[in-house]
């Protein structure tokens, strides 16, 4: 089965008769969701043309008929994008995951301190970090610069679960943000992670799609205690994401990473 074939599947699966105005039916569904036949009926598509699709005997539908499935699976924006992407639509080809940290990112790391904060690459390699960014994901500098990954670090690293408060939430959040990269960009950590994680592997067969942005996130450090912080994140042409983690001006917290700070310090 396609990727484009397998988000299908995936999605039509959580779409039940009556979310679309259709009747249940009678008798026992054997899968969750939509059948295909429904689906196309709702799409306004052929069952045949719609089979060819999840099967990965045609991968090249129309815009509009693109638009359709994705109203009928009630797709949100994130998704609605994915489904072109797969499908070869609104996207141009994929450009080579970037190797070095912009310089201006570099400086905005220094300059936003005490606020922790990381470059990525669009599938979470970090380029480059602050002091508090290096000290904030506790046990992140043991690991070589070529390791460092914010996705390996929540699913590999043995105190993620401890560091980040609501683990669960941030490693949907990950995994969701992974399937919007390109998977040529990907591909080797998702292989390693889907062998060496079950709680990847059964994330990412669930196949959220959701580009990150900023949230709430809270941090169990061992030197300095709770940090309630707020995330932000900042894409550039090229895919670079600058990611700050900000606390609440005279908050325990902004107290915590002034300590951070100087528990970060070389």
């Amino acid at each position: 089965m396609s990727e484009l074939g397998e988000f299908l599947r995936s999605r039509r699966g959580r779409v039940g008769p009556g979310e679309v105005g259709l009747p249940a039916g009678n008798g026992r569904r054997q899968t969750p969701g939509l059948r295909r036949e429904e689906l196309a009926a709702v799409a306004g598509v052929s069952v045949d043309y719609y089979i060819r699709l999840e099967q990965g005997r045609d991968s090249h539908p129309s815009a509009g008929v693109l638009d359709a499935l994705a109203g009928a699976l009630r797709l949100d924006d994130d998704e609605r994008e994915h489904l072109h992407r797969l499908a070869g639509g609104r996207r141009g080809p994929a450009r080579p995951a970037p190797e070095v940290a912009r310089a201006g990112l570099r400086q905005l790391l220094d300059t936003v301190r005490p606020a922790p904060g990381f470059v990525l690459t669009p599938g979470s390699d970090i380029l480059a970090e602050n002091p508090e960014g290096l000290a904030l994901l506790d046990g992140l500098a043991d690991w070589p610069r070529g390791r460092r990954n914010i996705v390996r670090y929540i699913f590999r690293h043995p105190g993620a679960r401890t560091v980040v408060v609501s683990w669960r939430r941030m490693a949907q959040d990950c995994v969701a943000h992974l399937r919007t990269v390109p998977p040529e960009q990907t591909a080797a950590l998702v292989e390693e992670l889907v062998a060496v994680s079950s709680d990847f592997a059964d994330l990412w067969a669930h196949y959220d799609v959701r580009i990150k942005s900023g949230t709430q996130r809270a941090f169990q450090h061992p030197a300095v205690g709770r940090l309630e912080l707020n995330s932000e994140v900042l894409t550039v042409a090229d895919g670079q994401r600058l990611v700050i983690f900000q606390a609440v001006p005279g908050s325990p917290s902004a107290d915590a990473l002034a300590l951070l700070s100087l528990a970060g310090r070389p």
